[in-house]
């Protein structure tokens, strides 16, 4: 599909984004002290906002459009869960600690093996099943949800229900202490 599609389209808006996620994992990887807090913070914010909107609006459409649906997303639950997890942890240690480049590989990993379970399994399948109108009527929805999303992880919130009840509290709290942080240098 067109570079154009990308910004309509919500296949085309989440592998874009799977490919910022990779590219923020090794600006992480790659950098030191401040660059390297620098990206990882960029790496939290856009995962949790990225799981955040799928769970919210892919994962439920998947689970009706899809003939495996409910199996599926179990799958990619289960692996989102896991990810918030590693990454929790990841956010309360320093980023010069020992152990956090082993750990942030292992997240990486994570993360980009269930990427890759997302587009061959989820988005291809949605794509042929859903239709053009509604694949871009989800990317708008996408957008609205990454908006007012968290953005630090939380593990155990991995379904629509539970991201749309507890969500909003979350990303103000999120959001008022990304800002004090920035705040604070």
């Amino acid at each position: 599909m067109a570079q154009t599609s990308a910004r309509t389209d919500v296949i085309d808006l989440l592998v874009e984004q799977h490919a910022q996620i990779r590219h923020l994992f090794m600006q992480t990887l790659m950098s030191e002290g401040a660059e390297r807090k620098k990206f990882f913070a960029q790496l939290v914010h856009l995962l949790a906002v990225h799981e955040t909107a799928e769970e919210e609006v892919i994962h439920p459409a998947a689970r009706k459009a899809l003939p495996n649906g409910d199996a599926l997303i179990d799958d990619r639950l289960a692996e989102e869960r896991k990810a918030k997890e590693i990454l929790s942890t990841l956010e309360k240690m320093d980023t010069s600690d020992p152990n956090f480049m082993s750990m942030l590989d292992r997240l990486r990993m994570s993360v980009l093996t269930h990427a890759r379970a997302e587009e061959r399994y989820e988005f291809a399948q949605l794509r042929d099943r859903v239709g053009e109108g509604q694949l871009r009527a989800m990317a708008a929805a996408v957008k609205a949800a990454e908006a007012t999303a968290p953005t630090h992880p939380r593990p155990g919130v991995e379904s629509a229900t539970k991201n749309l009840l507890l969500g909003p509290i979350a990303a103000i709290t999120d959001r008022v202490r990304d800002a004090i942080r920035s705040h604070k240098g």
